[in-house]
């Protein structure tokens, strides 16, 4: 059964405070466009509605994974990392508890986690990292396969107005397969947009090669041709 305890913040809610944390995500590649604070971001699962970049990361079952987030806008609190085949699939935000007058006072951190959460409490900081970009690494379970799932990696924010949870989310596939663009079939272009190679009849136009074989009626006149020059022969002979 899994166990929680509160993290409290002994800090005061200044006006100035309120509701201005961001972070961005560098890696894995975020899943949506981010602009230069890391918006958008506050709605879960994954930041609300943003324009899909299409990036894949491949990473092997039972590695590790580095992720670098660059806390745009300081506010005191720390990261959670969860992973899932779906974005529905995610688990919701951790319960948070009013202290004071900060209505993100504390919240729960999970100190044993469990698909689909990877790590908790990651990057506890009461002061800012100055501009810098923080990395820390999550473990994956060993022998564990998810194509192309939805890593999430949020931040609690503490001396804060709700909401108390900011979210970005990235595309990973944890397979020993990697996602790439399959070979492109003979005949048309590949990923990078070269020329397709030959058919295995060693031609025609669609692979670019020469042909071996004539026109048919091409062929025709040739023998025509030939059989007169014979016949011509035998007669004088």
């Amino acid at each position: 059964m899994r166990t929680a305890y509160l993290v409290a913040a002994a800090l005061v809610l200044t006006p100035a405070s309120v509701a201005t944390a961001h972070f961005h995500l560098d890696a894995p590649a975020s899943i949506g466009v981010q602009d230069a604070t890391g918006n958008p971001q506050k709605t879960a699962p994954c930041g609300g509605t943003y324009t899909p970049t299409g990036s894949v990361t491949d990473v092997l079952p039972g590695s590790t994974i580095d992720l670098t987030i660059d806390e745009t806008i300081f506010h005191p609190g720390h990261y959670r990392v969860a992973l899932a085949a779906t974005e529905a699939g995610l688990p919701a935000d951790p319960p948070v508890t009013p202290v004071g007058a900060d209505p993100c006072g504390s919240t729960v951190i999970e100190p044993n986690p469990a698909l689909p959460l990877l790590a908790d409490g990651m990057l506890p900081h009461s002061t800012s990292f100055g501009g810098a970009p923080q990395t820390f690494q999550v473990q994956l379970p060993a022998d564990y396969e998810c194509p192309n799932c939805v890593l999430q990696v949020i931040e609690y924010m503490s001396n804060h107005g709700a909401p108390c949870f900011y979210h970005h989310c990235a595309r990973v596939n944890v397979s020993t397969t990697p996602s790439s663009t399959p070979d492109a079939a003979p005949g048309t272009p590949d990923a990078g947009g070269n020329p397709g190679t030959p058919d295995a009849g060693g031609g025609g136009a669609t692979g670019g090669g020469c042909s071996s074989s004539s026109d048919p009626g091409t062929n025709v006149l040739l023998a025509a041709f030939v059989g007169m020059i014979v016949l011509r022969r035998r007669r004088r002979a």
